[in-house]
């Protein structure tokens, strides 16, 4: 139901804070976006493994892109009717008791906790336990495991962090003093009960951090804010707009692209490869091969693959063995993955026993192996230059469709795949998808950022949409939808079953 004090042409502003660069986009309530913008913020990189940023670079690149977002439609600061959240998961922002920053964010993908975390898992609490009390592995990139090599390391900074937050919930205590947190992003600390949507005190106290140091939790679409009248004046908006709880990056991007209800699933294919699918109850994996997470919508759940090296691993092939498609590709004034997707598309399916392994920085789903690398099986004198292009692209959709496999074994019916990032621009690698998922793989008709999500779940929270399923409903829509052939299905169920037999060779060879 509309609020009756909500002026008709009501905006809605959504802020994601992403590694590089912080993204805005405004939009109505039905999901048009009216403005965008990106602004860059530094990373820094003090010791091999490290990632940190100083989030007042945060703050900084959130002015901006705020300022110039409203800059592109005159009068659209007035109409905003509410902001929305989401950014860069698992971080970590240690503040004291009056509300500075102790050290520099410690960012997602910084590996320092790596022992930590096998220590978690091999002796106490035991694995076991760690998924018991919160549905999932600790993993190095989690909050919790930071804070905890920030107690052995950092002993005097550990001392004075009263309060650790997300990055996004940072964003939030600087835009309206309140310390909050939602379901979505906290599921990613390693120390948050994602089945009951709460802090998990008995993991708490295993690894021995007061609940104290966490803030309190609402639900994503809820107004758990206002923005103060200083933030106001910096951002150029109206003091007292609501700030919807929002969500980590992952969630926002499904609301954004309508995976909110079971029997949604989406796959992302950048430099890693993310499969994500809604689920209307609660479930996990028996040993935690997929991240069992708490959705933006409440009383929803989401189940995630992550891939470390999707198209990243093809980046590595183009580069290093196939520099020539680049010389190629300039000389026709097409892309170089075009030229390595025809040259694949002359190989028969199966590349005659050429496996590719795309674990070229270890593994997280489905394999949870840091230490697990990639090469090539089966590799014969008779295999060319084609043979080793189709396997890439063959052993990196295995590796997904791992992935989409363990959701069906848990009772999520995939049927209809909406596909996004780099890969999917690609017609020979969305028909492979379709065939190694077995579903129909389908586009997303307009960009689907976390920043569009969180705007949504803001219109949501004002009372512009009556619930989350209702504005994806009448933001999202989908093209050029593509379904499995029962023949292709059939070879690649071979391929499939040779990449997780050569993956079991080379966790042993580990």
């Amino acid at each position: 139901m509309y609020s009756a004090a909500m002026r008709n042409d009501a905006l809605f502003l959504g802020l994601d804070i992403g590694t590089t660069g912080t993204k805005c986009v405004i939009a109505t309530a039905d999901g048009a976006v009216v403005a965008e913008a990106t602004i860059e913020h530094p990373v820094s990189y003090p010791k091999p493994g490290w990632a940190e940023q100083d989030p007042e670079d945060w703050w900084r690149s959130s002015v901006a892109s705020v300022r110039a977002a409203t800059a592109q439609v005159a009068g659209s600061a007035e109409r905003v009717e509410a902001i929305g959240l989401s950014g860069q998961m698992h971080g970590l922002v240690a503040l004291d008791a009056g509300g500075a920053v102790v050290r520099p964010a410690i960012l997602w993908n910084d590996s320092r906790s790596a022992a930590i975390c096998e220590r978690l898992h091999d002796r106490e609490p035991g694995l076991a336990q760690v998924l018991a009390m919160t549905g999932n592995r600790v993993f190095p990139g989690f909050q919790a495991p930071k804070l905890l090599w920030m107690r052995e390391h950092e002993p005097a900074a550990f001392a004075r962090t009263a309060k650790a937050l997300l990055p996004k919930d940072w964003l939030r205590y600087r835009l309206s003093g309140a310390m909050m947190a939602e379901p979505s992003d906290a599921s990613g600390t390693a120390v948050f009960d994602c089945a009951r949507r709460t802090w998990s005190d008995a993991m708490l106290a295993a690894v021995g951090l007061p609940r104290a140091l966490f803030p309190d939790v609402a639900e994503s679409p809820v107004h758990s804010s206002c923005l103060s009248q200083t933030a106001a004046r910096e951002l150029g908006l109206r003091a007292g707009i609501g700030i919807a709880g929002g969500a980590g990056d992952q969630a926002a991007a499904a609301v954004g692209s309508g995976i909110v209800a079971e029997g949604t699933v989406s796959c992302t294919i950048g430099t890693s490869g993310v499969v994500f699918a809604a689920s209307n109850a609660w479930r996990a994996t028996p040993n935690g091969e997929l991240h069992a997470f708490c959705h933006a919508v409440p009383d929803r759940w989401h189940l995630m693959g992550v891939m470390l090296s999707a198209g990243g691993s093809l980046r590595w092939f183009r580069d290093t063995l196939a520099p020539d498609a680049v010389h190629e590709a300039k000389s026709r004034g097409i892309d170089a993955y075009d030229v390595l997707a025809e040259r694949a598309s002359r190989v028969a399916i199966g590349c005659d026993g050429l496996v590719f392994l795309p674990y070229l920085s270890g593994e997280r789903c489905p394999i949870p192996d840091p230490m697990i690398r990639g090469g090539f099986a089966g590799l014969d004198v008779a295999h060319g230059r084609d043979h080793l292009a189709r396997s890439a692209f063959e052993g990196i959709t295995a590796g997904l469709a791992g992935n989409v496999d363990l959701l069906r074994a848990l009772g999520i019916d995939v049927r209809d795949v909406r596909l996004s990032g780099g890969g999917a621009r690609s017609p020979f690698w969305r028909t492979m998808c379709a065939d190694m998922f077995e579903a129909r793989v389908s586009l997303l008709a307009s960009d689907a950022s976390g920043a569009l999500g969180v705007a949504l779940l803001a219109a949501v929270g004002a009372g512009a949409q009556p619930s989350v399923d209702a504005a994806c409903a009448a933001a999202v829509r989908t093209r050029e939808a593509i379904e499995p052939d029962a023949t292709r299905v059939a070879a690649y169920r071979l391929v499939k079953a040779r990449a997780g037999e050569a993956a079991r060779r080379a966790l042993r060879v580990g």
